[in-house]
């Protein structure tokens, strides 16, 4: 099957690029780098060309009130350019609980991004994901000092970025879903506990305060961010991926 991943260089691309071209299929990795500029529609057309499936991993390169935009004009330019290619599945990675924290830009643009591939010409699937092991750092920096780091109590279900990617795989190759598939790790942790669990690991002597005000996640209600029922449960749990130095 041939395979075009969009955003095919960034954390989850790359890994799901190989992934893919392992298992024998034709993988076009499509990126800025590689000439596809998704604002313009530049260079889609070459990398859509023969293309079964296509699975949008790219990101807005903001957070704030300038992302739906970039969603809202990436997308189209995406459905346009995969139907006259024949493109027969789209498939798109956003976040478990998109929908229910109107409060954040971005995920007011991933919901976006998700309604325009339902109203799309195209069948698709969408994988919700958790959040990645791999940012929980950038999580805790956002609200930290040489002392301490504030956090939330918000519940979180973190997921490698591996076992996202083997998700994706799974859909890429599959049918269409015409829907939604949730995956995430197996713990439900609070997000402060998170930071004490990562703190601990890196030998880093700051202390962690609760603080339902404090950064991103503050305005999160109750546990929407966690997977309900149907979702896909990875097998990675975060303390033995810190083990396991995957972490860098």
């Amino acid at each position: 099957m041939k395979i075009t991943v969009i955003g095919g260089t960034g954390l989850i691309g790359s890994q799901l690029v190989t992934t893919l071209r392992d298992a024998g299929h034709d993988v076009v990795a499509a990126s800025l780098s590689s000439g596809v500029d998704l604002l313009t529609g530049t260079g889609l057309d070459e990398a859509l060309a023969g293309a079964h499936t296509v699975v949008n991993v790219s990101n807005s390169p903001t957070f704030d009130d300038r992302s739906p935009a970039f969603f809202r004009t990436t997308v189209g330019n995406l459905l346009r350019a995969g139907e006259q290619a024949g493109v027969r599945h789209q498939v798109a990675l956003s976040i478990v609980g998109v929908d229910q924290v109107p409060e954040l830009d971005y995920y007011r643009a991933k919901v976006v991004q998700e309604d325009l591939l339902r109203d799309g010409p195209t069948p698709y699937s969408v994988v919700r994901a958790t959040q990645f092991f791999e940012f929980m750092d950038a999580v805790m920096s956002w609200s930290s000092d040489d002392g301490t780091v504030r956090l939330p109590s918000t519940p979180l279900q973190p997921i490698a970025s591996a076992d996202v990617v083997a998700a994706l795989a799974d859909v890429a190759t599959g049918a269409p879903l015409d829907g939604t598939l949730d995956v995430a790790g197996p713990d439900v942790l609070p997000l402060d506990e998170i930071g004490r669990i990562t703190l601990a690991d890196r030998g880093d002597d700051r202390r962690v305060v609760t603080d339902d005000r404090a950064g991103m996640f503050a305005v999160v209600r109750g546990d929407v961010l966690t997977a309900g029922p149907g979702a896909r449960l990875a097998p990675t749990h975060y303390r033995d991926w810190l083990g396991a130095g995957l972490a860098g």
